[in-house]
Formats: structure tokens, sequence, C-alpha cells
């Protein structure tokens, strides 16, 4: 596969906060994305929603541990599919982008529901690497395929997509670059989703669990009020707005019982439950 745009890091990687980024991604291994995603072969990046069926916690304790990575799985994978859910109706004609799209997940399972082609951008040449190796496994190498390129600036043909996404992305970049970007590639009335967290405008700034939280993360989370903001200065104009906060705190819960705890589970249910932080899903059309 030949990628046309810009292959060199000092062209894709502006600034030496990304150039960080990137090198985090780069050496990430960690079970928590590795281990759920051998479940079935989707990677994710990203938690779940949904409660999680107590049972898994019961039973032998030789097989727990597998019970609950499966489990996690489940909804993290049921977050993908809600999101899909938001993109509207698309066919194998339409063409969509997954920002910032991690080890493929999502875009494997858009390419399977709508039949539509995908193009996902990373900044982390390994993630693109392990995408593609997977598409070329799937046998859909002609309709997926993962570039190497910056979310602000994707060398996509303006106008060119039928829809878009961030999935647990968007505290990584600008916002208001991110959706002047994401309106020049959709075409009019196409649609742009995010599922994010973000911090609650109403108790000030950020608290120290969501503190704590970009710190792990090596990003900077967006308060609620600036994806509005940003999105009405590009055009985007909101048509859902999901609060999944509530639906997401099982999912923490469960994984704090899991081998693939990494001690930020700590950090996210106590903003979440103290309401500092907000799990959202928008979606919104480009007019």
């Amino acid at each position: 596969m030949t990628d046309t745009m810009p292959s060199t890091a000092d062209k894709v990687l502006r600034t030496a906060y990304q150039e960080s980024v990137a090198a985090y991604w780069n050496a990430e291994q960690d079970p928590v994305n590795i281990r759920l995603g051998d479940v079935d072969g989707l990677y994710h990046h990203h938690y779940g929603v949904g409660d999680y069926d107590p049972s898994v916690l019961e039973g032998p304790e030789e097989t727990r541990d597998q019970r609950i990575i499966e489990e996690m799985h489940r909804l993290e994978t049921a977050q993908a599919e809600l999101l899909l859910d938001h993109l509207g109706p698309l066919g194998p004609q339409d063409r969509i982008m997954d920002t910032g799209s991690g080890r493929g997940g999502t875009s494997f399972m858009a390419n399977a529901r709508f039949g539509c082609s995908v193009d996902g951008v990373s900044i982390s040449r390994k993630q693109v690497d392990f995408c593609n190796a997977q598409a070329r496994e799937r046998g859909v190498d002609d309709r997926v395929r993962f570039h190497f390129r910056n979310m602000l600036d994707t060398g996509l043909e303006t106008g060119s997509l039928s829809a878009s996404w961030n999935n647990e992305s968007t505290m990584y970049v600008d916002l208001f670059e991110l959706f002047a970007e994401h309106a020049r590639l959709l075409r009019h009335g196409g649609r742009y989703v995010t599922i994010t967290g973000c911090y609650n405008d109403v108790t000030g700034g950020r608290s120290k669990a969501v503190s704590r939280i970009d710190e792990h993360y090596t990003c900077n989370i967006h308060p609620r009020s600036a994806y509005f903001k940003a999105m009405a200065a590009n055009g985007l104009v909101p048509i859902s707005v999901v609060d999944l906060t509530d639906a997401t705190i099982p999912y923490w819960e469960l994984r704090s019982h899991s081998s693939v705890a990494t001690g930020v589970e700590e950090p996210f249910l106590t903003a979440y439950r103290e309401r500092s932080f907000h799990y959202l899903l928008i979606a919104a059309d480009r007019i």
C-alpha cells in the first residue's frame, strides 16, 4: 500500500508535545489494550459503556480474570457500536475517517457494518503499521487504510468525507484546529461524532482527579464548553448530545478488579462520581 501523503516525522509531528505523544503510543504495550483485543481480534483504545454482568466476578478463581477481560472487551465494543449508531445512514459508496485511530478496532467495525471506505489517521507509526497489517489479514486493505498523519492536517481532499469521528482522542489537540479540519473534510450535511471525557465547567477548573488523568495519559482534557464553542465556530451543529457518565462507571468499577488495572481507575471513578468529569457523545452535522 502506498501512502501519498507526507510520511516524514518532521512533517507530521509539528511540536515537541506531539513528538512526546507519538513516542508514548509508539512505546505503549499496555495489557489493557492488548489482552482485550486478543479476545476477538478487535483492538480498541477506548473505554466501555453499559452494566457489566456481575456473574463474571463469581465462579472459579482460576478463570475469573479472563471472564473480566472478556466482559470489559464487550463493554468497549458496545461503546464503539454506540458511536457508529450516530454516524447516520452510510453505504459502500461513502468514505469516512477514524481520527486518532489507535489500533483500528472502530475502523474495522465501521467497514463491516456499512461496507464503506475508511481512512484511519494516527501520529503513531507503530499503530499505523499494526492496523495496516490487520487490514491485510482481514482482507479489507482495499477499503480500510491507515496513515501516519496529523489529525489537524490530514491531507485528505476537501469535502471528500460523508462522516468522521474521534473516539477518545480530542484531548491531545486544539479543538478549534481539529474541528476546522473535520469541517473542511466533510461534505455539506456530513456527520461528525465524538465520544470524549471533558471536565465540568460548572465546578470550575480541572479537579485533582482530572489532573491525575491528564498526567497519566500525557493529555490535556478540555472543558465541556470548549467543544460546543469550537464546533459552532466551524459550522458543526450538534444534533445529539448524550451524557454517558453514568453508563461508563460500571466499566471502570469492573476494570478495578482486573489484572490489567493501571492505577488510573481511582481518578476516573472519583472524577465521574463527583461530577467534575463528564463522558459525552456529541454528534454534529456539517452545515
